[in-house]
């Protein structure tokens, strides 16, 4: 790591060599203080519990590895309404592919993106892989974007407590009155 990169908050790398072609199983957990560093990136009030069951697997021929898993977490967000806390836990399934990056088709780097079609592998950063920054950025990616106290719509929420403005007369009422009856 040079002077100007970013420590991740919650890492576990491990080497594209060390993967075989039979499935190995980990589980990562994320310390107290790792939790507490991804909190404050993701926008938490707090974050616990953080692990993940990982399934690593070399596919095609021994070129690309095949990274899924499960992760699970107890967070709690703020609600967009009231600013009150709004626990949740959080369980998602993920799926990644690793490759070399003289294996990505170009046409995975086009800025075109077909929603539809199977995702571009990922490039080996450095032959390695952080299976905890992925699990982070798929906790991400699962995190409501909107979280709201259960019970609590927007519609229920008024931001102003003053009173409407009365209605203001029509100022085409007067002219109104000046036009003559034919």
């Amino acid at each position: 790591m040079t002077d100007h990169e970013i420590a991740p908050e919650f890492s576990r790398t491990i080497l594209a060599d060390k993967v075989g072609t039979d499935e190995t199983v980990q589980t990562i957990k994320a310390k107290p203080e790792e939790c507490a560093r991804l909190a404050q990136r993701l926008d938490l009030q707090s974050l616990e519990n953080f692990s993940t069951v990982i399934h690593l697997r070399r596919i095609r021929g021994g070129k690309m590895i095949r990274v899924s898993g499960r992760l699970e977490a107890d967070v709690v967000q703020t609600c967009v309404v009231t600013l009150d806390p709004v626990p949740a836990h959080v369980a998602e399934e993920f799926e990644t592919i690793f490759a070399p990056a003289h294996l990505i088709p170009a046409a995975a780097q086009e800025v075109e993106i077909d929603a539809e079609a199977e995702d571009p592998p990922e490039p080996l950063v450095d032959n390695r892989i952080d299976l905890g920054e992925l699990a982070t950025q798929h906790l991400s990616l699962a995190l409501d974007p909107y979280p709201r106290c259960p019970g609590i719509g927007f519609e229920d929420h008024i931001e102003d407590d003053e009173e409407a403005p009365a209605e203001r007369p029509n100022p085409f009422l007067a002219l109104a009155k000046l036009k003559r009856p034919d």
